[in-house]
């Protein structure tokens, strides 16, 4: 049974920056221990020490958020496509960030105008 996995750029230090790689299993908890088996400590990074999917990790069975398929227990067939992606951050730290980029965007340009206009001598 061959399940191609695609690989976020976080992870692919575990698989030798491979972007997608196979594995096999009847079910995602038991695709996460074929690929461990070849890329140990990827599923370290997926799977909680309580045996649950990290909150942070998204991961999709074609295109479906196995979550609504059983998670862990989700049933794999040969030929599915699973994708792994990492939950992004934002709120008001992502607002915060933009605002203090947006400012320094600012200072260095009244910096560059400044330098451009000309000294006289007094």
């Amino acid at each position: 049974m061959a399940i191609e996995v695609r690989i976020p750029t976080i992870l692919r230090s575990y698989t030798g920056g491979a972007k997608v790689v196979e594995g096999s299993g009847d079910t995602l908890s038991d695709l996460l221990a074929d690929l461990d088996s070849r890329h140990a400590g990827l599923r370290a990074r997926l799977v909680t020490d309580a045996g649950a999917l990290h909150r942070f990790v998204n991961v999709y069975v074609n295109d479906e958020d196995v979550r609504f398929l059983g998670a862990l227990d989700a049933k794999l067939s040969d030929g599915d496509s699973v994708t792994i992606l990492p939950a992004v951050a934002g709120g008001a730290f992502g607002f915060a960030a933009a605002a203090a980029i947006a400012q320094h965007g600012a200072a260095a340009a009244a910096i560059a105008q400044h330098s451009r206009t000309p000294v006289t001598a007094g």
